[in-house]
């Protein structure tokens, strides 16, 4: 097995299609490549499957009948918060993608697609909210910022930070994993789903960004830290 394959043998995914053709293509070549997938073809169907079963991620479709996927994604995210979702979806406006993201996403894949880029994201997602959940390597002090997913919100000092949307996706990425070194490419999959060309020194104006304002609720204390030629890392002062 390769590396890029460490990922737990014949992981459970859900896959929620009400395309037949479409949803058989996705768990054919989902099972060709050692994953278990599961299909429902009804938005009502979801939540109570998840009740009995933990599948590793899930394909929501944008558009089904009964609850469409943008609510579906919001009620996942609030009863299942650590749960990777990937949307799929024919709406390929901006305004879509940037919803379904602050709704809780983890990534888009727009029709028509191909079945190997499915596979691709798939791995790419598991591997990241893997990496997000490792645990730290050495003991850290309660954490100064809080974070509310549902609302997108960061807190320090009882303070609302006003952090963006990529401000936040950084923070909580590093919070997951406080005292692990992310690389700026580790950071670019995070703040950019869609696989857009970015430089790292834009990671590097997010983050001067973000320190700035967490430095303004917490004038003492020094929250993300750089390590010199490799990235940053969250590791509050004890």
């Amino acid at each position: 097995m390769t590396s890029t394959d460490s990922l737990p043998a014949n992981a459970s995914l859900l896959v929620v299609e009400d395309e037949p053709k479409i949803a058989r293509l996705m768990a054919d070549y989902l099972s060709s490549h050692h994953f278990t997938p599961t299909l429902i073809e009804h938005g009502d169907e979801v939540l109570p499957w998840l009740e009995t079963h933990t599948p590793a991620l899930v394909l929501l479709d944008l558009m089904l009948p009964g609850k469409d996927g943008t609510t579906l994604c919001r009620e996942i995210r609030q009863r299942w918060p650590a749960l990777p979702i990937i949307m799929v979806t024919a709406k390929v406006e901006e305004v879509d993608r940037l919803v379904g993201l602050e709704m809780g996403a983890d990534d888009y894949i727009c029709k028509p697609f191909s079945p190997r880029e499915v596979v691709a994201r798939v791995k790419a997602v598991l591997r990241r909210s893997r990496a997000a959940q490792e645990p730290a390597t050495a003991p850290t002090p309660p954490s100064p910022v809080t974070l509310n997913d549902d609302g997108w919100v960061a807190r320090a000092n009882d303070q609302d930070l006003g952090l963006t949307a990529v401000e936040f996706q950084l923070l909580r990425v590093m919070m997951h994993a406080p005292g692990r070194i992310f690389s700026r490419e580790q950071l670019m999959d995070h703040m950019y789903r869609d696989n857009r060309i970015v430089s790292e020194r834009t990671v590097d104006s997010h983050i001067k960004k973000l320190r700035k304002k967490l430095t303004e609720a917490l004038p003492d204390q020094e929250i993300i830290r750089s390590v010199y030629g490799v990235g940053y890392k969250y590791q509050p002062e004890g």
